[in-house]
């Protein structure tokens, strides 16, 4: 078995065996002009290491230039990368003098969130105001960098781990948009002991109530668990078990298993049914999670400092291991 990650004229080649592995790029370089830079290490602005347990993913390097960029290259650091406070407004304070720098640091902190799910909240609430940033967007967005320059060497650890599970955490506000009173939905899978699927987006439509919110995220994650599962099998990595979806929301829970159609439940018919027969096949399981260990409270909201290097060090995002190595 051999896999080909491609981006363009960079590609990441790994093989069942070593020797099936030198046969693939000895075919390869018959056609095509390539160079073997050996072992990963650098792939598209992610710096790979390893240990005995795993490697761990970072992007050190590609931070400072931002907060460089951003001329906070002395700043001080801050603990979180977002306050407590309620979501920022489209139309509080006045309009920011430079457009264009607040769109290009936002853009450069999208691409960041690829090692740091911990500030993709934080990011994603930046980005809902590119349109028209204000003043009160810019110091947000300058909190974000002075997180960063506090753990500028934290990033994202793969450990050695089985793949015989999937396992989902979802969550929503409600009405959390103080414009729009649209919700937002979050949600992290693993696979295994790592996390390879994360996402903080808000709701395309309003929802009225907090159940019909949660059930939206439920159906966001169920969506993309089976996404995730027919990849593995195209890959030929078949998952027995069926997905497990935590969700802190019992009258959500009810819902997926519940056959009887209600009136109040007719405007979210479509993702009822599509998660009801998910559930009906076995494929999906949908649990119910206490809301204190509900990890992806951290893709919802701004936490207190404790909560949030809790639920940070969930998601495996940590500082780097004590020695690397590189292997083959």
């Amino acid at each position: 078995m051999t896999y080909i990650l491609l981006y363009v004229d960079d590609i990441i080649l790994t093989a069942s065996s070593d020797r099936l592995r030198k046969h693939f790029m000895a075919l390869l370089g018959v056609e095509f002009s390539m160079k073997d830079l050996g072992p990963l290490s650098f792939f598209l602005g992610i710096v790979v290491s390893y240990d005995a347990n795993g490697m761990f993913l970072s992007q050190k390097q590609y931070a400072t230039e931002i907060i460089e960029r951003a001329g906070m290259a002395n700043c001080s650091s801050c603990p979180t990368p977002i306050d407590t406070k309620p979501k920022l407004s489209a139309l509080k304070d006045s309009p920011y003098e430079d457009p264009t720098k607040y769109h290009s640091l936002a853009g450069a902190l999208q691409y960041f969130t690829f090692t740091r799910p911990d500030i993709s909240y934080a990011v994603q609430q930046i980005c809902l105001h590119m349109h028209d940033p204000r003043n009160e967007h810019m110091s947000a967005l300058k909190r974000i960098l002075r997180y960063l320059q506090g753990t500028l060497s934290y990033g994202l650890h793969l450990y050695k781990s089985s793949f015989n599970k999937l396992i989902s955490y979802t969550d929503a506000d409600w009405g959390g948009c103080p414009d729009t009173r649209r919700s937002t939905s979050n949600y992290c899978v693993f696979l295994g002991d790592n996390l390879i699927s994360w996402s903080s987006k808000r709701q395309p439509t309003l929802s009225r109530s907090s159940a019909e919110a949660k059930y939206r995220g439920v159906a966001n994650v169920v969506f993309d668990s089976c996404w995730i599962r027919n990849l593995l099998l195209e890959l030929h990595c078949h998952i027995p078990k069926a997905t497990l979806v935590y969700c802190d929301n019992v009258s959500a829970i009810y819902l997926s298993g519940n056959p009887i159609q209600h009136q109040r439940t007719k405007h979210i018919e479509m993702d009822i049914h599509f998660v009801r027969e998910k559930v009906a096949k076995g494929d999906v399981r949908v649990l119910h999670v206490p809301s204190r260990y509900q990890i992806v409270g951290i893709f919802t909201k701004g936490l207190p400092h404790i909560l949030f290097e809790d639920f940070r060090a969930s998601l495996s995002v940590r500082e780097p291991p004590v020695s690397t190595a590189g292997v083959c």
